[in-house]
This record gives structure tokens, C-alpha cells and sequence, in this order.
């Protein structure tokens, strides 16, 4: 049982989803403190049947609080999570603050749940491509060990949070009116576009979320030199990431074996069907636990059988973040 819950930034996407799913979810929460920014203070939320209002985060939001899921960024964590430690609640944090620090372990419940024991008050969530790559593959390289990982993303505008989301759906409005565009959340047009994730570009020339992705899968697999490359593109898709996955195996594989493992594997669904052309696709991930998983073939171009092609679908905004941090919760009160 969980006595007393926070969730700040929950007038956000993400936040929001945290409301919706702890409702459905078979968690006892005694009382839910819904935090955010002074501008979204006031509003009201539905939590498991009531309208919750939305209190201003302050420096005594936290008083007797056991438990508390950010979603408001890496900056609000930075400054706001050391606090909320330091008077006793365990947090869990959906931001980049803390992923990459040590003793702050990241955690996918189907994959390494037992690092959790390490918390020192504070849990990582995974970024939402890191945890759509790592889930189908995990269960792959336990039973055959992986080489090398390439992956590329088609990241929907939920990635950027709700004003992303409605910049796509007004741009795509205006320009059907035969309208002009300006971007905004953005650097460039969303609608009818795509283009390189809109985060910044290092010295090796990898934008900030293609090393998320390529840090964090190492942490979590306990892999800190598996060779792992990542292109991240935005898409003007509204809700769920597609990514395209290619994997290198230390020895041969098929298909068919992949496809019996990944069938039993926890949180993933094959969609597999070449003879009716289905295959996943976001509008079918929006709203679905799972992360979906087809287009399984042989590489043909790795030699003795070791490659193989996936292409997967995952809600970014339910198991690529708000789930996966209820899982976590799970995972911390029992």
C-alpha cells in the first residue's frame, strides 16, 4: 500500500497519463498530491473516481509524503528532487537528470528489477526510445548473446509533450486550409515533415537522444562497451514511437526463434502477419501496454545467419513513460 503519492508536472502529457494509469492500475494509494508549475495550480485532475485540484510545488508539498513520480523535466528534477529525498520521499523520476549518475539505478521492470535495491531515494525512468529498444530486445540476447544493436527512431510529436502534440495537429489544419506556418514548440514544421531529433548535437556528432538511447541500454543491460548506434528522427506521427531495430548476434539465429521467444516474452505482442501485410503500427501502440513487434526477418547482409531485422511500435507516453514509472512504484511498495 501506498500512503501518500505526488505526481508533479501533472497538468503535462506524461503527468496526465501518470492520473489515468494509477487509476486503472490495482495500486492502494491512500491520498494523491497532484503538483505543478504556480500557472497550472488550481486546476483539477480525476484520480480514481475524484477531482483532484492541483496544488503550486513548494518547499513543503512533500511534508509526509512516501512516495513521488516527476514528470516535469530535468530541470525541475534537479532542483526539486534533492529536496523531496531529503525529507524522506522515494522518487521516481522520468527526467535525464539522474539516469547516467552511478548510484541512481534505471530501471525497465521486465528486465532489471532487482537493481532497484540500490536506490539511495531516487529511480530513474529510462528515456521513452530506450525503453521501447530495450524491452523486445532484452529477451532476445538472455538466451543469445548480441554483438551490436543499430537502431533508428520515427518519434511521434508526444515525445515533446502536449503543446508538440497540438502544434501538430493545428499546423496539419492550417495547411489543408491552404494557410501558412510558423514553428513553435519545434525548430522546424511538423506536419507533412520530418526531420533530426530537436536536441542538441555533441562533438561526435550524435544528437542528445541518440546517446540517451546508447548510454542508457548499456546501463541497463549491464553492458558499458556493447557497440550500440542510434539515428533519432522526429515524424508527424501524434502518439507513439516506431523504431527500426538491427541486431548482430555472437552466433546464429532465426526468425522463427525469434519469433517463439518474443511470443512469450512480458510486455510485448508479435505482429507478425506477411500474409495479410500487418505489421506495427503507432495508431495501433496509441493507448496499448505492450510494445508491439514485427517485420521479423534475417539480415542478409551479416553473414552465417547472425542478423536480425525488427521493426517495433510502443505508446511513448504509456510504457516509454508513465507505465513504466507505475511498474517502478509497484516494484518500491512491495
Amino acid at each position: 500500500m501506498v500512503r501518500h503519492l505526488a505526481i508533479v508536472g501533472a497538468t503535462g502529457a506524461v503527468g496526465r497519463e501518470v492520473c489515468a494509469l494509477i487509476t486503472e492500475s490495482q495500486l492502494r494509494v491512500g491520498r494523491v498530491f497532484l503538483l505543478a508549475s504556480k500557472r497550472g495550480a488550481g486546476e483539477r485532475i480525476r484520480v480514481f473516481g475524484e477531482d483532484v485540484e492541483v496544488r503550486e510545488l513548494t518547499e513543503s508539498a512533500f511534508d509526509g509524503v512516501d512516495y513521488a513520480i516527476f514528470t516535469a523535466g530535468a530541470e525541475c528534477s534537479r532542483k526539486w528532487v534533492p529536496f523531496a529525498v531529503g525529507v524522506g520521499t522515494v522518487v521516481i523520476d522520468n527526467s535525464s537528470a539522474f539516469r547516467t549518475d552511478s548510484d541512481v539505478p534505471l530501471i525497465v521492470p521486465e528486465i532489471n528489477p532487482g537493481d532497484i535495491e540500490l536506490h539511495g531515494g531516487i529511480v530513474a525512468n529510462p528515456n521513452c526510445s530506450t525503453i521501447i529498444l530495450t524491452v523486445p530486445v532484452w529477451p532476445l540476447c538472455r538466451t543469445h548473446p548480441i554483438s551490436r544493436i543499430a537502431v533508428s527512431t520515427y518519434q511521434a510529436a508526444s515525445g515533446a509533450g502536449a503543446a508538440a502534440m497540438e502544434e501538430l495537429r493545428s499546423q496539419t489544419r492550417d495547411l489543408l486550409a491552404g494557410g501558412s506556418i510558423e514553428p513553435g514548440v519545434f525548430p522546424h514544421p511538423i506536419a507533412f515533415n520530418l526531420f533530426s531529433h530537436d536536441s542538441p548535437i555533441g562533438k561526435d556528432g550524435y544528437n542528445a537522444e541518440e546517446r540517451k538511447m546508447i548510454d542508457e541500454t548499456r546501463k541497463i543491460f549491464h553492458e558499458p562497451s556493447l557497440p550500440i548506434t542510434a539515428t533519432c528522427i522526429r515524424v508527424p506521427v501524434l502518439r507513439a514511437h516506431s523504431e527500426s531495430i538491427n541486431l548482430t548476434f555472437e552466433r546464429p539465429i532465426t526468425p522463427d526463434e525469434v519469433r517463439a521467444i518474443l511470443s512469450n516474452a512480458p510486455g510485448v505482442e508479435v505482429v507478425d502477419d506477411v500474409d495479410a501485410g500487418r505489421f506495427p503500427m503507432p495508431v495501433d501502440a496509441t493507448g496499448r501496454d505492450s510494445i508491439l513487434v514485427g517485420r521479423i526477418r534475417q539480415d542478409v547482409s551479416q553473414p552465417d545467419n547472425r542478423g536480425i531485422e525488427l521493426f517495433v511500435c510502443g505508446d511513448q507516453l504509456r510504457k516509454g513513460a508513465a507505465l513504466n514509472a507505475i511498474q517502478i512504484l509497484k516494484l518500491l511498495s512491495h
